[in-house]
């Protein structure tokens, strides 16, 4: 898939004694989309934007041992014992002397004339490595400028990993202009290094730049253009962690220093074997406990009692991502986090005060968002007709963000259809559910609509699902409407599912009786017979 950007040159920082003037050069192709302001809070800033940066980085994939230094020197060692074995003969010795000692001086003189040549060639090699750093980032991070808060999105390198920085206007002072959009910004590599030079008594200036959508035709060399070929594994990988961020999940608040002991204990530790996951214990009234496997420590957070009504353990795996949270430590008031479940994604949402950091973990660092992952199959699915979901969509976009009540109530509409549509704007990277604020969001991914038919499923589970409904293999057995919340019980196929809704229309639990279901559980989403039960209940209900 091919993503096409122009900007109006780089992204520039302008460093003095006393200011700091960063301008982020936006995607001219897009509507205009701009802000400009001066930071107030500059350390908080800095560390959180570079958090950020960790998260672009990361990349925990396994990476197999390179031999070829070792399998270098084994060569070499042969060579030196052949000529030991050589030189026990004493006549063959006494030729090979002189003549060895004539070779080192030799090899001494070409090392010594090849220096230059050395230096030169290290030189352009560092030169390309930042000239290409770049595309070590498959997508430039994606900027969203909102009437109340401004914020970054970006992605791992392993695709694991997720990353969110809400900045609300109190961070930023003398704010000139600003317009409502999403846009992908020039984000070069040694803008990192620039953003540890912000100190508190430098003024730092802000800005993505409104001038890069000035059309001047006569001056078109000033614009870059950029194509970029992007995996459909990244964009669809986007898409999973909107939809499961929608999906109703288990909550608690940890202090800061809870995630300094989680840190530490993974510092000190190293794991040989497994598991390797987190065990949470969590208990109504009673302090949060965490115990690290395989070593079974256990840290009790003292100052983060939970507050659920029901006991719960859930183990999560992939815990050493959880060091991107480290320089965030110093100026996090909490972090809220949201468990899915066991294997299932997790996030970690920092509250900085006018600033907010989140952290989006899949289940573990080898399962991929993209990959494995079909957590749009368990959100919300009502049918809303065409009409009836740009309305909505048109409704959200008055004010940028609401909460499916207020949006529901201002429309006029059940909450149900409004949630429905929702979800379809989340899994077309139209919309974005913002875990802070629990709050839907307009955030336009790509300039143009997505290619949902190859993005939007990576196995062939729904297609099943809508065969056994066309060939009238599923029956709906039971049906138990209590608190709020939908029991499905049938047959598909031979096969006995089950599954429980939530009154969002949201997958909360589910079993089967198939080999697929008993292997994977949840952990990549529903099998076809969840699935065949819940689509023919929705056409019973109609």
């Amino acid at each position: 898939m091919e993503f096409n950007y122009s900007y109006k040159g780089n992204t520039s920082v302008n460093q003095s004694a006393n200011q700091t003037q960063m301008s982020f050069s936006p995607d001219t192709k897009r509507p205009p989309t701009y802000f400009v302001g001066e930071l107030h809070q500059n350390v908080s800033f800095r560390e959180a934007i570079s958090a950020l940066h960790d998260v672009v980085v990361s990349d925990l994939r396994f990476k197999p041992k390179d031999k070829a230094a070792y399998l270098e020197w084994r060569k070499q060692q042969d060579e030196i014992d052949w000529d030991l074995v050589a030189a026990m003969k004493q006549e063959v010795a006494a030729k090979i002397r002189p003549l060895q000692e004539e070779l080192n001086e030799l090899n001494k003189r070409k090392n010594q004339r090849y220096q230059p040549y050395y230096r030169a060639q290290r030189k352009y090699f560092d030169y390309l490595y930042k000239k290409d750093y770049d595309m070590w980032y498959v997508l430039d991070p994606v900027i969203t400028v909102h009437p109340d808060e401004v914020f970054f999105e970006c992605f791992s390198e392993d695709e694991s990993t997720y990353g969110r920085l809400g900045a609300s206007y109190e961070v930023f002072k003398n704010i000139n202009e600003f317009a409502c959009g999403t846009t992908n910004i020039d984000y070069s590599a040694a803008l990192y290094d620039e953003f540890q030079k912000i100190r508190s008594y430098k003024t730092t200036q802000f800005q993505v730049d409104p001038s890069g959508f000035e059309v001047q035709t006569t001056n078109e060399e000033a614009y870059k253009e950029v194509k970029i070929d992007l995996p459909d594994s990244w964009v669809r990988g986007f898409l999973q962690v909107s939809s499961a961020m929608c999906l109703p999940s288990i909550q608690f608040d940890l202090h800061p220093m809870d995630i300094y002991n989680i840190c530490l204990v993974l510092r000190r530790h190293k794991e040989k074997k497994g598991p390797r996951s987190i065990r949470y214990h969590l208990k109504p009234g009673e302090p949060v406990r965490i115990v690290f496997e395989p070593w079974d420590i256990e840290v009790v957070c003292a100052r983060s009692p939970y507050t659920g009504n029901q006991e719960e353990t859930i183990r999560v795996w992939g815990r050493r991502r959880l060091h991107i949270l480290e320089r965030l430590i110093p100026i996090a008031k909490k972090f809220t986090v949201h468990l899915l479940g066991t294997g299932m994604p997790s996030f970690y949402v920092a509250d900085l005060g006018d600033m907010s950091f989140t952290l989006g973990l899949s289940g573990w660092t080898a399962n991929d968002w993209s990959q494995s992952g079909n957590f749009d199959l368990m959100a919300p699915r009502a049918d809303v007709d065409e009409w009836t979901q740009k309305l909505i969509f048109n409704g959200l976009r008055e004010n940028w963000q609401e909460t499916a009540d207020s949006l529901a109530q201002k429309l006029n509409l059940s909450r149900a259809a409004v949630t429905g549509a929702l979800s379809v704007y989340t899994q077309a990277g139209r919309v974005i559910y913002d875990l802070n604020k629990q709050v839907y969001r307009v955030r336009e991914l790509s300039r143009e609509p997505l290619p949902m038919d190859r993005l939007r499923f990576a196995n062939e589970r729904e297609s099943s699902a809508t065969k056994f409904l066309n060939s009238n293999r599923v029956r709906v057995l039971s049906v138990n409407d209590r608190d709020g919340k939908t029991t499905l019980q049938g047959t598909v196929n031979n096969y006995n599912p089950s599954l429980t809704i939530d009154s969002d229309e949201r997958i909360i639990n589910a079993e089967c009786t198939c080999n697929w279901h008993k292997q994977n559980k949840l952990f990549k989403g529903p099998c076809e017979h969840i699935l065949a039960l819940r689509m023919q209940h929705a056409r019973q209900c109609q």
